[in-house]
């Protein structure tokens, strides 16, 4: 039940790393925080099969910041490919 927890403070620090990111517009409000929310549920589900129990806070640590941190790496890597695909096809059309 404790990953519930995790799970949401995830999401809901992801709703902040996606408007911290730049060119928000370019991608969707709910891509950060899914990626974030999914990184989350991996990291504290391998640190319990590790045998790290609840009450430790490298456990939370890890799970949320972590999450974060993956999903504001691929938050800005997707938004980079998605200018450099709109820049290669407004040249192609001539635009």
């Amino acid at each position: 039940m404790y990953i519930l927890l995790a799970l949401i403070a995830a999401c809901a620090c992801g709703i902040g790393v996606h408007y911290l990111l730049p060119h928000r517009s370019l991608r969707g409000v709910a891509l950060v925080p899914a990626i974030a929310t999914a990184s989350s549920a991996v990291i504290y589900t391998v640190m319990q099969w590790a045998g790290i129990s609840d009450g430790n806070g490298w456990l939370w640590l890890a799970s949320i910041v972590g999450a974060l941190l993956i999903a504001a790496v691929a938050g800005a890597l997707l938004t980079q490919n998605r200018r450099t695909s709109d820049a290669a096809k407004k040249a192609a059309l001539g635009i």
